[in-house]
């Protein structure tokens, strides 16, 4: 069997091509989720898997929808549209944008998108603002936190996060539900739950302050390598791609623009 490795640790995530893989693969990651809550003293209920189908061509999305999945989560705006536009069939198929946003893109994530859960710009936010407001929408947001301190990646530093959320009243369409991060890209377990153990001490920090119509109930942090530690230290949402679909093909050298900061192997699943 093909060897593969994620956040330092050896795994094995074979491509799944049929129905029955993704059935067995979507109840092995609920098994674990499950598992996880059992050492956390906590309720499987309370975590969301979000499908990850980033680079998943439709035929194999369409397996998935198949095999139970009625929620993905996608990184690339443009790649999500063009997937929601050919699967408008598929009506209770509910799209999540996890990746970085630019304002040019905002139009196209208001009319399908029904999360964004990677906001961290004023601008951005306003922009989706008036395209809600034109398309007569909502949109449940997380705001992205960067809690690795690396420049590498998008989000607020932490310190910035009380004054960002106390300007979101002034758009209403956007409804704020939670935090999101990404994890130290490391095989060092410890510097992994640090960073979820600093998003969910934010979170519990901001939650006396919060201007009335926002909440902070969502934590979406873990992914494929570490949803599990994720779950241990609060998680209510992972986003888990490639323990679902299998390893991508194409490097993320390939996926993700050079002009843009990323961290290798690791943006949002």
């Amino acid at each position: 069997m093909t060897q593969y490795f994620h956040q330092g640790k050896q795994q094995h995530w074979p491509p799944a091509e049929s129905v029955e893989d993704l059935r067995r693969n979507l109840a092995q990651v609920q098994a674990r989720i499950a598992a996880a809550c059992v050492r956390a003293g906590r309720d499987p209920a309370s975590v969301r898997l979000l499908p990850v189908s980033k680079t998943v061509p439709e035929a194999r999305i369409r397996l998935a929808y198949a095999a139970g999945c009625r929620s993905l989560g996608e990184n690339k705006v443009q790649e999500a549209g063009r997937k929601w536009e050919a699967m408008a069939d598929l009506a209770d198929l509910r799209w999540s944008v996890i990746g970085h946003l630019q304002t040019n893109k905002a139009k196209l994530v208001a009319r399908f998108a029904a999360e964004f859960q990677a906001l961290d710009s004023l601008r951005v936010a306003e922009a989706l603002e008036r395209r809600l407001q034109a398309e007569g929408r909502t949109l449940d947001v997380l705001v992205q936190v960067n809690t690795s301190g690396e420049a590498s990646k998008f989000g607020l530093a932490p310190e910035d996060v009380p004054a960002f959320l106390a300007q979101l009243p002034a758009c209403p369409s956007l409804r704020v539900r939670g935090l999101m991060t990404l994890a130290i890209f490391s095989g060092d377990i410890d510097r992994v739950r640090a960073c979820f153990v600093r998003l969910r001490e934010l979170r519990d920090r901001l939650r006396p302050q919060l201007a009335p119509g926002l909440a902070l109930d969502e934590l979406s942090m873990g992914m494929s390598g570490d949803y599990e530690v994720a779950i241990e230290e609060g998680a209510t949402v992972v986003r888990v791609g490639q323990a679902i679909f299998g390893a991508r093909s194409t490097p993320d050298s390939h996926y993700w623009p050079q002009d843009e900061p990323h961290s290798p192997d690791k943006e949002t699943e």
